[in-house]
């Protein structure tokens, strides 16, 4: 089967050339580019046929490939008279484009022209640029006739500078593919269920469907997903793993897998991509393009950058990068853009295939079967597809900028000021009804379209002016209020039934906050994960697997699989504890025994323990009444806004083989109860205080009351199995490797209802109910003397 390559990657590959200028870009939405497209081609004539699609069979390096695309239109009044149109849309003005752009746009143009004059025999074609400005909807027209010789040898050179990359990916491929047929599972044994997970992903793959697997701590999901997929990469099955994560630890924990396999001999090229405000070099940080050193020049350097790079390297982790970023005097994120295109394994965060606004176009511009996806800790996506769909502006923005303005006399910051205020009063009228009523917030199902007609007309307003005084003091407030107004724009484009908008006032600032929530984005990830082949989709919580394979995409051919913990149900007791309330009403007369709960878990043994709360306010009040009552107890509190350096001092102080118990109080749902890894001794013991629901909001009550018109599944699909999620992650602190044993105790009635045990994943299934604080006491003892024996014995 013919290698596909499509016309824009070929030409923007090949033809780029000069500074990269990010101010340049286009920040038009795909949404909004093909509507313009649709309305400028409705109004061609009758002998205009759009969206054609051509194609051209070429050999490259041996091997056959497809150049294709759509052109946006052809019209032909005679045989042999053709026009070829390509439409653009940005919001320069035409005279701005730089002059590599137009070169972009008109090689796109000549491609097709050459695979039609080859289809049709054509001597000549007709080339037409056709350019839409977004901000003031003018309309540039310029054309070109080629003769068919002309665009023979264009697109000869255009292939022969291709093939020449070509060619080297195919060796690098060929040795990739060799060395992974001597490649073994790198442990000297699978753990349990590991073998069964490795052969499920691997099936996955040849069948190109979804999988969404539930593989429990100390199944070693990492190697079990990216082995197989790494095996299939050798069998030309697929070529591209993204290997997707929501946290920095798992993408290390990825790195660390590739290069557990490079030391078989594995030759692999995988890349790690960080984030652009973490790789930034710190020189460039305030530096405008114009003046970047590692901007000016870049397409020109950046092919022998590539070459270099590729050429002696393998693992492309962000310090690789880094370096050789800098001895080319190239941007290092966009850098590492341009190398991941050369990747086998990518590993990035989960922004990169499912976020609107920051999504990889070069790889997700179009579904490509050779992409597979590995989608980790998935139960993250859950809330942060919410958010990446989701858009908020606020009055207070552009009161900012006003503030920042007064005193300003340049031309042009009065009309700017005016424009402004009009977003002001757009917002202040959608409020006024929260300020009659003397209420603070309502909700509609419906787009408000005066605030984004304002918000459209502002941004067109402010490109404007930017693009004239780009050294004003102004500019700084201005961008930021100018990139919330795009991304809430792009968002109004994406607004459905599955929309809400909620209006916000506050009477003490007289500030409004317009937001567009997404209630169910499943049918956006739907979406992404149909750009690849397919996608496993895994964490050590997806419970019940069926809300996650309908929250996550609802695609009804989705597989699931669920893997038993690998570690003995004996290695831990699971208490549940009926005689304590924990619900906002019966906290305080009900402080007493969870502290004594807790008390009995350290007083137990010697170690090192966590107790999970559900805020933080409750945490100081259980922390507080526990140092009361135990003051010979060392503990630690985690707090809000932990540096890096902060979080690592906090589990430092969890030590091996502790001679003096530590007690640390965390936050169910924050950093501490989940992705930290404390093996063996230093972690003997988990409380968990309430069944974790998220707190009540305008928000999630929107989520619960649009999933109950749906199928009447509002409450779990908001709250309790969030909350549960949160439960879970945080037990899973505790049992790490196979040497683990410890306490997990769940301090809340309702954990002893059937609501939530039929929640209970199958390793939880040996706990048990204490109706009493003795009663817990003395299974707590019992647990740790069975230890003890078995240890002796």
């Amino acid at each position: 089967m013919a290698t596909r390559i499509g016309v824009r990657e070929l030409v923007e590959f090949v033809l780029r050339a000069g500074d990269l200028n990010q101010r340049q870009g286009s920040q038009n939405t795909a949404l909004n580019g093909a509507r313009i497209h649709r309305r400028l081609q409705k109004q061609r004539g009758a002998d205009y046929e759009k969206e054609v699609y051509l194609k051209q069979a070429v050999t490259m390096s041996g091997r056959e490939y497809v150049i294709d695309g759509r052109a946006d239109g052809i019209s032909h009044t005679t045989t042999n008279d053709y026009k070829i149109e390509e439409i653009k849309t940005s919001e320069l003005a035409f005279p701005e484009v730089s002059e590599n752009t137009l070169q972009l746009y008109w090689g796109q143009a000549q491609v097709y022209g050459y695979i039609l004059t080859q289809q049709q025999e054509l001597a000549s074609v007709e080339l037409q640029l056709t350019y839409f400005q977004t901000t003031t909807e003018a309309v540039t027209t310029t054309t070109k006739k080629m003769t068919r010789a002309e665009l023979t040898t264009f697109f000869q050179q255009l292939i022969a500078e291709y093939e020449e990359w070509l060619v080297l990916r195919d060796q690098w491929r060929a040795q990739r593919n060799q060395t992974v047929k001597q490649v073994t599972f790198p442990f000297p044994a699978y753990r349990a269920g590991q073998r069964e997970l490795a052969v499920a992903v691997y099936k996955t793959i040849l069948l190109q469907k979804r999988l969404f697997v539930e593989a429990p701590t100390g199944t070693g999901k990492t190697i079990s997903t990216l082995f197989p997929a790494i095996k299939a990469l050798g069998e030309d099955k697929i070529q591209r793993v993204f290997y997707l994560t929501a946290k920095q630890s798992t993408r290390q924990v990825a790195e660390a897998a590739v290069a557990l396999l490079s030391q078989q001999g594995l030759a692999l090229k995988s890349i790690t991509l960080t984030a652009k405000d973490k790789i930034t070099f710190a020189e460039e940080a305030d530096l405008a393009p114009e003046n970047n050193p590692y901007m000016l020049g870049y397409y020109d350097r950046i092919k022998p950058a590539l070459r270099d790079l590729l050429t002696h390297e393998n693992q492309l982790t962000r310090g690789v990068i880094e370096q050789y970023a800098r001895k080319h005097i190239v941007d290092p994120f966009e850098f590492s853009l341009d190398a991941s295109l050369f990747a086998d394994v990518i590993i990035c965060d989960y922004n990169y295939l499912f976020d609107p606004l920051v999504y990889l176009q070069r790889f997700f511009s179009a579904p490509d079967p050779d992409n597979f996806f590995l989608v980790d800790e998935v139960h993250n996506l859950v809330g942060r597809s919410r958010a990446m769909y989701s858009a908020s502006i606020s009055s207070q923005t552009f009161q900012t900028v006003l503030q920042q303005a007064k005193g300003e006399t340049s031309a042009g910051t009065s009309a700017l000021e005016k424009c402004t205020r009009k977003v002001k009063r757009a917002l202040t009228k959608i409020s006024r009804p929260l300020r009659d009523d003397g209420v603070t917030e309502m909700t509609g199902q419906a787009p408000l379209d005066s605030v984004n007609q304002a918000l459209a007309d502002w941004v067109a307003q402010v490109h404007d002016w930017l693009a004239e005084y780009p050294e004003q003091p102004l500019v700084e407030p201005l961008l930021d209020a100018y990139f919330a107004s795009l991304t809430y724009l792009k968002i109004a484009d994406l607004y459905d039934e599955t929309y809400q908008s909620l209006v916000t006032y506050d009477q003490t600032t007289h500030q409004t906050v317009v937001k567009q929530l997404c209630l169910d984005p499943s049918a956006f990830l739907d979406r992404a994960l149909s750009l690849g082949a397919g996608a496993v989709l895994f964490s050590a919580t997806l419970s019940p697997l069926s809300y996650y394979q309908q929250v996550l995409g609802n695609n009804t051919a989705s597989l699931s699989f669920r893997l038993a913990s690998p570690f003995p149900a004996q290695q831990q007791a699971l208490l549940v504890t009926p005689y304590i309330q924990t619900t906002y009403r019966q906290r305080e007369q009900n402080l007493e025994r969870i502290v004594a709960s807790i008390g009995a878990m350290v007083n137990a043994k010697c170690g090192n323990y966590l107790v999970f709360l559900p805020s933080y306010g409750y945490l100081e009040t259980v922390q507080t009444a526990f140092q009361a009552a135990y003051p010979q107890v060392t503990t630690l509190t985690q707090t809000p806004q932990m540096d890096e350096s902060q979080r690592a001092d906090f589990l430092a102080q969890f030590s091996a083989a502790p001679t003096q118990t530590l007690v640390g109080f965390c936050v169910l749902g924050g950093i501490f109860a989940e992705g930290i890894d404390l093996k063996g001794t230093r972690l003997i013991g988990v409380a968990i205080v309430g069944v974790g629901l998220p707190g009540l909001s305008t928000e999630r009550n929107l989520v619960r009351a649009y999933f109950d018109t749906q199928q009447g599944t509002g409450f779990q699909f908001a709250y309790q199995l969030p909350g549960m999620n949160h439960v879970l992650q945080a037990a899973g602190r505790l049992i790490r490797g196979s040497h683990d044993v410890g306490v997990i105790l769940l301090l809340d009635q309702r954990f002893a209802s059937s609501r939530y045990t039929k929640l209970f994943p199958a390793h939880w299934q040996h706990f048990q109910r204490c109706y009493s604080l003795t009663q817990l006491t003395t299974q707590i003892t019992n647990f740790w003397q069975m230890v003890a024996a078995k240890n002796k014995a």
